[in-house]
């Protein structure tokens, strides 16, 4: 069972942990045997794994929903959509370059009141060697930068450790449902006047292929996606 890393817990809050996988055989088991011992659900959605990933979630008590239309904002709507009583989701890799026990920095914000979505910054945070492609890590620091000068928004990061409030993030209408998804969220919750804020998270080498940052022609097709889904800044 997911173990708790830190004397914090939050009380009387339903915290539900989404985690869109696929192939992650080597890394899903050391991802939930992190996550603390507060959340209420964790919720691994495999979008078309052909490993032994289902197997290994199901074994260490995960709730596995199937998203068979491929896409990393697919794969994460699916999961929000059964979370939706819940009071707060967190969005987390299945990679393991994320640290789950450092998920009472993305939460803590939100159970005190200081912020509706809290986004996990690696270029802020201890990030080891080789974890982040030179390229990825010029893309992150980029739109940073443009998120700043056409939204207002301060943050460092596009990252895909991150928390909010549930009935938040579903009024959202997030319709970037492939490598567009987490900057339309930060967009959209900026402009919705959500508290939107930062805070620093360890990131390492991940377990298994990357299917995005680790090749070059993957990171060029997210990189224009991206940059599409910056019209939402005026929409």
């Amino acid at each position: 069972m997911p173990q708790h890393h830190d004397g914090w817990e939050p009380q009387d809050v339903r915290i539900a942990v989404i985690i869109p996988a696929l192939n992650e055989e080597a890394a899903i088991g050391h991802v939930l045997a992190d996550i603390p011992a507060y959340v209420s659900e964790v919720i691994v959605v495999d979008n078309g794994s052909t490993d032994r990933t289902v197997e290994i979630a199901r074994a260490a008590g995960a709730t596995v929903l199937h998203e068979p239309q491929k896409g990393y904002g697919y794969a994460c709507l699916r999961g929000m959509r059964h979370a939706a009583d819940t009071d707060i989701i967190v969005f987390l890799d299945g990679d393991y370059s994320d640290h789950p026990e450092e998920m009472d920095r993305v939460v803590r914000p939100i159970v005190e009141g200081q912020a509706d979505m809290v986004i996990g910054s690696r270029l802020r945070g201890e990030m080891e060697p080789g974890a982040m492609l030179p390229h990825a890590y010029a893309a992150n620091v980029m739109f940073g930068v443009l998120l700043r000068l056409l939204c207002g928004l301060r943050v460092t990061d596009i990252g895909p450790f991150r928390a909010a409030r549930t009935q938040d993030l579903l009024t959202l209408d997030l319709q970037e449902l492939t490598f567009g998804w987490t900057l339309e969220m930060m967009i959209k919750a900026a402009r919705a006047g959500m508290r939107v804020s930062e805070v620093p998270v360890s990131y390492r080498r991940r377990l298994g292929q990357s299917k995005v940052s680790g090749s070059l022609w993957a990171s060029l097709k997210a990189g224009v996606k991206m940059f599409y889904t910056l019209r939402y800044c005026w929409r």
